[in-house]
């Protein structure tokens, strides 16, 4: 804390900024995640047209897979912005850039139209998407956490998380909406509303930001002279072991996530399961609105008895479920797959993700912390994200529509995450 801000004062700046990293963030993530919804059920037939529908599907999750290769540049660009000038000024940027392609994909002509470039220009889009969000995370999280009481930084850290799922169930929600519509008039017309709509909610989440202040951590670096001049370098060469920590550890809570939200919802509508689009889409929705409520409660656990004893318990749940998960799916009831998903996602995902920004930015200093947090986030969400649906197709593909290798990769991801996790030394107050 600076010396001229007093603590009542910080506590209301907290509150304000705690709702700026929560609007923003949610409105990010609705806008990210209605690209991976709208990919199984619109993109695979509208731009990337195949007489096999499982590659076209494959090409619909490859362009969303492409998104998290380019998120680790996106984070590296403006986590530097972060570490050199400050967290407020990359999230004006990075909502702009977001939100604006997010209105450009719901304008794009399908292939039908313009041929060959409606899949570019879609890809293109979908790229800016991931530079936006590949800044976004540690700045809105570091908003968060940096103005927190020591005591409370777990709880604190947990609230950007709920952007994640607020985003998350405001895009599915939105769609669930649209699928009401007949299938001509959601195919035609009725799936880019939502992307349209974004615009309002970019204009939303930039005036709310624009009345925040500098964390008062930042504030601390700059007028000791602390701020990093070259801060990837010095990551890299001082951190490299937190950052292969916080890689590992991403993976448990990343590659699941896009399994039970996103790859459900074309394997629970094939030919196979043949559940109701209505009906998945419903599900996730349930289990989103769970896990937001779970994970400030999380957060505030992990105050309690530490990030650490919290995550592994997530981690080890996850695990023991995998296999459960998907033998409710066999049962074919929509009440089966209400509670799938509701205990995968609403209640085993939220002990994870609560605690994991809160756990990243512990491990680094204060001069490193937006790249040091950003590159084990974007990393690892590249390398068990964005390809966790294209390998769980082609999984099931290659093994003649069995989920038994899903599960096995559930269950190796929670293993991996467990052991970074079981490294982690927490650095003393700076």
């Amino acid at each position: 804390m600076t010396a001229n801000v007093t603590p009542p004062a910080q506590r209301a700046s907290a509150k304000r900024v705690l709702l700026a990293s929560l609007t923003g963030s949610s409105i990010e993530w609705f806008d990210y995640f209605l690209y991976g919804t709208t990919a199984a059920l619109v993109f695979n037939k509208l731009f990337f047209p195949t007489f096999d529908p499982v590659v076209g599907l494959m090409l619909a999750y490859l362009s969303f897979a492409l998104t998290f290769f380019i998120r680790p540049l996106g984070g590296l660009i403006f986590a530097h912005i972060g570490d050199r000038i400050g967290r407020k000024k990359t999230l004006v940027i990075t909502l702009s850039m977001m939100g604006g392609a997010t209105v450009l994909i719901g304008l794009l002509p399908g292939y039908d139209t313009i041929g060959v470039w409606a899949p570019i220009l879609l890809v293109l889009l979908r790229l800016i998407q991931g530079l936006g969000i590949g800044g976004e995370w540690g700045g809105a999280l570091l908003l968060a956490y940096e103005y927190a009481a020591p005591n409370r930084r777990g709880l604190f850290g947990s609230v950007p998380q709920m952007g994640v799922t607020i985003g998350m169930l405001l895009a599915t929600l939105a769609m669930t909406l649209m699928s009401l519509l007949p299938d001509e008039q959601f195919m035609s017309w009725g799936w880019r509303i939502p992307f349209l709509a974004s615009a309002g909610l970019v204009f939303l989440g930039l005036w709310v930001r624009n009345g925040i202040d500098e964390t008062p951590d930042f504030q601390k670096a700059k007028q000791e002279g602390q701020v990093a001049k070259m801060p990837l370098v010095e990551t890299l060469r001082d951190h490299w072991r937190e950052v292969l920590i916080a890689i590992g550890a991403k993976i448990v809570e990343t590659a699941p996530f896009y399994l039970f939200s996103t790859f459900v919802v074309s394997y629970a509508t094939s030919s196979t399961l043949q559940y109701e689009r209505f009906d998945v889409l419903n599900a996730v929705t349930v289990a989103t609105l769970v896990t937001t409520f779970c994970i400030p409660l999380m957060g505030l656990l992990s105050d309690y008895i530490g990030r650490v004893k919290v995550f592994i318990a997530g981690a080890v749940a996850m695990a023991l479920f995998a296999v459960p998960y998907f033998l409710l799916l066999d049962q074919r009831s929509t009440t089966s797959l209400m509670i799938a998903t509701v205990v995968a996602l609403g209640l085993i995902w939220a002990p994870i993700t609560a605690v994991l920004g809160t756990m990243f930015s512990e491990i680094f200093a204060t001069r490193v912390r937006y790249t040091g947090i950003t590159l084990g986030y974007q990393i690892g969400a590249a390398l068990a994200g964005g390809t966790a649906p294209l390998i769980a197709t082609w999984l099931m593909s290659r093994y003649d529509g069995s989920w038994v290798p899903v599960a096995v990769y559930i269950i190796v991801a929670a293993l991996i995450s467990i052991a970074a996790v079981s490294a982690v030394r927490v650095r003393k107050p700076e």
